[in-house]
């Protein structure tokens, strides 16, 4: 009885966390301001992994037809390290990610000697990790509703403030499930409409890892997400709204060597150093800083990967120990030799990766945006994507401190009208 008792306690725990999972979550009791609820809505859509040359390379029908009616960049440059939380959130603060403090998908904090992981869950929603102020968290604390249909750091409680209405992040949710949340949201009565929405797609970054960025199954992704954008903004049409779509993805994806991975390398021993699993670039924190230099001298005879003491990176990055406002930067940085790849495990590594200089032509993101807040036909060359937020907060209305980040309100203003 005790076994059996236990087993339906355990699935129903099970099904608890599912549902959880799978349920809007809701801030009680916020409004809109009454001066906020007469501006414009944006709609910040990311796809994960979604080069700048995919739309045309695989025919996005819908949002080649976009440009016409909006702008189009080149590509976005995203921040150093080419990699989904860093990205995603200086998409969302225009900070750079030493700035912010996701300075890997997996790191090591000194202060507190805890590793950071995307992979888990509880940290993922622990505000502590993050930095800066996110698009939504401005716009609450202005008195403007935000929603989250997932993206980095939306599940945290930062300075306070999670978006009103926001869902755990969970792949099982269908689209067509996502798309009518959004219309539900923005169908609310004006003092209760969010105005700020995010809303991500991993369609494509999971296909473009698994079979590499050339195959066909990548170009069946990157349709469906499309697509399924088309479908938002047809089910959205009929509310007649002033809203502005700005599509984005955190950076691109290239092909790498899977038969020639390379493995930690034999100076760094574990009584001196630490080594974080990583694979387009490997932080290295030393336990013993005078092993530093001989061991760096010892790295540095590679021809496969370079060795960077931290105030040795590239200007481009902003990733040297001057800009670890959260001191979460290795001592030494590794960055393997395109198409090298470091691969920590046993398991073959996937022909797919991403996380390189950002200036590699494959490292490049998307950017595009319509709706009556932007030009029409506009192109426009490369530029960093910590510009985004600026640019969104002037489209919303919002008071914003520019000194405070990095990105530049002037660099996008030329495509609002």
């Amino acid at each position: 009885m005790r076994i059996l008792t236990s087993l339906v306690l355990s699935i129903f725990i099970c099904f608890a966390g599912f549902a959880q999972d799978t349920t809007q979550i809701v801030q009680a009791g916020r409004t809109n301001s009454a001066a906020q609820q007469a501006k414009p809505y944006v709609i910040l859509i990311s796809a994960d992994g979604f080069r700048s040359d995919f739309s045309v390379k695989y025919g996005a029908n819908f949002l080649q037809s976009r440009e016409a009616k909006g702008v189009k960049a080149a590509a976005m440059i995203p921040s150093y390290p080419s990699l989904t939380f860093p990205n995603h959130y200086s998409l969302v603060t225009g900070l750079y990610p030493a700035h912010h403090g996701l300075v890997d998908n997996r790191y090591y904090d000194v202060n507190s000697k805890t590793e950071y992981s995307m992979s888990n869950k509880k940290m993922v929603a622990d505000g502590k990790w993050y930095g800066g102020t996110p698009l939504w968290v401005l716009a609450e604390q202005q008195g403007m509703l935000s929603a989250s249909f997932y993206w980095v750091a939306s599940e945290a409680d930062i300075q306070g403030i999670r978006p009103t209405y926001h869902y755990v992040y969970n792949e099982s949710i269908p689209i067509e499930q996502r798309i009518q949340a959004v219309k539900n949201w923005l169908s609310l009565p004006a003092e209760k409409r969010p105005h700020m929405i995010t809303f991500y797609f991993p369609q494509v970054d999971h296909d473009a890892h698994e079979y590499g960025p050339e195959d066909p199954r990548v170009g069946d992704a990157v349709k469906w997400v499309d697509q399924s954008i088309a479908q938002l903004q047809a089910a959205l049409d009929p509310l007649k709204l002033p809203i502005n779509y700005v599509f984005v993805s955190d950076h691109g994806m290239t092909t790498v060597d899977t038969e020639n991975t390379l493995k930690k390398p034999s100076p760094l021993d574990t009584m001196n150093f630490k080594v974080p699993s990583g694979d387009a670039l490997l932080h290295v924190y030393a336990k013993n800083p005078d092993a530093i230099n001989r061991t760096v001298s010892a790295l540095k005879q590679s021809t496969t990967f370079q060795t960077y003491l931290m105030d040795e990176t590239p200007d481009h990055w902003h990733y040297r120990k001057s800009d670890d406002y959260f001191n979460r930067l290795g001592d030494i940085l590794l960055v393997p030799n395109h198409p090298s790849i470091f691969n920590l495990g046993t398991r073959k590594t996937s022909p797919g990766k991403h996380g390189y200089d950002n200036h590699h032509p494959d490292m490049q993101a998307s950017f595009q945006a319509w709706g009556p807040a932007f030009k029409s036909g506009i192109k426009i060359p490369a530029f960093e994507n910590v510009n985004v937020y600026p640019m969104v907060a002037k489209i919303l209305g919002l008071n914003l401190n520019e000194s405070k980040v990095d990105g530049k309100l002037n660099v996008l203003m030329p495509i609002l009208k």
